[in-house]
């Protein structure tokens, strides 16, 4: 696991980036990939072989869902360095503040969007997940299971990222409307991943 050293070793330090909203995206691409790992050990098995076609089409857009975690990770940390900058602006005039003020909006919207990304991003991969899971290889449906465990504290992680960035706001409608659609994705999808992962779990006991 050499290769993993240096990104964990950025992580753990106090430097800004890194942080916990690249990781969730780091996190969605693990159980991504732990999805794609059931697929590819499903094809080619005759007995999956009615599936195929359909496990073929998973297996297409969680490689494509795994490289957009990727680089939301990069672009997490991207948009908060103008952001860590920000705080730093001196301000001493009535126009200085104005101006640090709309930056400082400017930058937290943008630091938002991203963790809102990956949550719907997050979202987007379940149903792809759910079919591996009740129609891959059977050796491997427990990795279906940690997969979606790994999606789904994406998911709850990245959120912790909208909200750190929408509590200093002060446009509060914007605020709350970024709000409003990652509560509603937290909603229905940590549901829909938890059916999954009874699935899994029934599928596993036997």
């Amino acid at each position: 696991m050499e290769q993993w050293k240096p990104y964990l070793e950025a992580l753990a330090s106090k430097a800004p980036v890194p942080g916990g909203g690249g990781a969730s995206a780091v996190c969605g691409a693990l159980g991504v990939a732990l999805g794609e790992m059931v697929g590819n050990l499903t094809i080619g098995k005759k007995k999956y072989a009615q599936w195929e076609p359909e496990v073929k089409e998973c297996l297409l857009r969680l490689e494509a869902a795994r490289q957009e975690f990727l680089f939301l990770s990069e672009e997490d940390a991207r948009v908060f360095e103008p952001l860590s900058k920000a705080y730093g602006i001196k301000a001493e005039t009535e126009e200085e503040k104005e101006k640090k003020d709309a930056y400082m909006e400017e930058c937290l919207d943008q630091a938002a969007q991203v963790p809102l990304k990956i949550m719907e991003l997050c979202g987007s991969v379940m149903e792809d997940v759910e079919f591996l899971a009740g129609n891959g290889s059977r050796l491997a449906v427990s990795d279906a299971g940690v997969g979606i465990q790994f999606i789904r504290a994406a998911l709850l992680g990245a959120v912790m990222n909208v909200y750190i960035n929408t509590k200093m706001m002060k446009n509060k409608e914007r605020a709350g409307e970024l709000n409003r659609r990652a509560e509603a994705l937290v909603r229905e999808k940590t549901v829909q991943a938890d059916q999954i992962y009874e699935i899994v779990l029934k599928a596993v006991k036997g």
